[in-house]
């Protein structure tokens, strides 16, 4: 049986940042985007941006999280061809103070609904009717200052629940009922924690998701082991109480089949913490820039090299793409990863999605920017 409690996890700090070549045979890839790769022509206050085939045409669409604390519209961007998306279209009627828009087939009939996550405002379902047209489903709850919505079947009956995080108030996990309807719902973490963003995965192997908090505001970050009975009273703490963590993603980055945990940090160098059996996490591997500003966090594989590459967006900085160096992993030699910048300094990315805009085979980018355009960055050969 496990135990109920809090197992710390032993952080040592290896102090490179993270600049060297890429250590497989994957040819250099660079992100490009003009004035014309825009979603739309709006500087709204955009929180996130999740991709999707809505329409069912077989291609990437874009649904847009605006406001944050301010109320605005939501919006869908429809792609037309090779990652032009020339129809919006509102996303309900209302305005309101959004942080996330979440994309899974919530009513299981083959379709992408969306979850739309406010800040002291309704949170709610939105159901597709196949052809990108959405209807208001059901509400999640009271409200809350929530910043985040993951989708994940937690309970592990085949249907996809909702989790939200909230800055200073408990974060809830709502249970889909198969129908779309969020009634039951439970709390995790600690009653008063800053969780921006959560990542949900597999960490000790057992057949349960367990879940990665993002910790702001001097609270330390730590995953939730399940029990299998939604239970997530065994705390596995990573970082420090120090660290202003905004943004998660988990990973198998090594390849040894275990599950790792990349964290995005604001005011200092993000991190690459390895996993364990126990389902802890071994070294903090610092990367980036030592004053980074991360808001966002994505991992797919960017080149064609089956590894799995970090994508960052930050405020204030550019943003980036770590290539995963295999020879690291396989006999230390080199850096971790390499670095490749894009978009502009002046940008404040709060939220990125990647994926297949163009049909060529390469992940592209899509990011956020809270006050400025959203924009799209094509993955090209350098």
């Amino acid at each position: 049986m496990k135990s109920l409690h809090p197992i710390l996890v032993s952080s040592t700090l290896l102090t490179f940042l993270l600049i060297a070549p890429v250590g497989n045979a994957a040819k250099p890839r660079i992100f490009v985007g003009s004035s014309r790769t825009t979603l739309g022509t709006q500087s709204n206050l955009t929180a996130s941006v999740r991709l999707g085939d809505f329409d069912g045409d077989g291609d990437l669409d874009v649904a847009a999280a605006n406001g944050r604390h301010w109320p605005q519209q939501n919006y869908l961007l429809f792609n037309q061809v090779r990652g032009r998306f020339n129809v919006q279209r509102r996303l309900g009627t209302d305005l309101r103070t959004t942080y996330a828009t979440e994309v899974a087939d919530l009513d299981g009939d083959g379709d992408l609904d969306i979850a739309v996550g406010n800040d002291m405002a309704p949170c709610q379902v939105m159901l597709n009717d196949g052809q990108g047209h959405f209807v208001p489903g059901a509400s999640l709850g009271e409200l809350s200052s929530v910043r985040s919505l993951t989708l994940a079947d937690l309970d592990g009956d085949g249907d996809v629940d909702i989790l939200a995080t909230s800055r200073g108030r408990p974060n809830r996990i709502f249970l889909n009922d198969g129908a779309a309807g969020f009634g039951s719902q439970k709390t995790f973490g600690g009653p008063s924690d800053s969780t921006i963003s959560v990542a949900v995965a597999d960490l000790n192997q057992d057949g349960h998701n367990d879940l990665v908090l993002a910790n702001r505001d001097g609270q330390q970050s730590y995953a939730l082991l399940n029990d299998g009975k939604l239970g997530f009273k065994t705390r596995v703490y990573f970082g420090d109480k120090h660290d202003e963590t905004r943004a998660i993603a988990v990973g198998d980055i090594n390849g040894d089949g275990m599950m790792d945990l990349v964290a995005g940090n604001i005011g200092q160098a993000n991190a690459l913490y390895l996993g364990e059996v126990s389902g802890g996490f071994g070294s903090r591997i610092a990367f980036g820039r030592k004053d980074g500003q991360t808001y966002a966090i994505k991992l797919a594989d960017m080149n064609d090299d089956r590894l799995l590459d970090v994508v960052v967006g930050n405020v204030a900085q550019s943003n980036a793409v770590f290539f995963s160096n295999a020879s690291y992993f396989h006999d230390q030699t080199g850096g971790v990863f390499s670095e490749t910048r894009f978009g502009e300094e002046t940008a404040v990315t709060y939220g990125l999605d990647v994926g297949d805009l163009d049909g060529d085979g390469f992940n592209d980018i899509v990011t956020a920017n809270s006050g400025s355009l959203n924009r799209v960055f094509f993955n090209r050969a350098k």
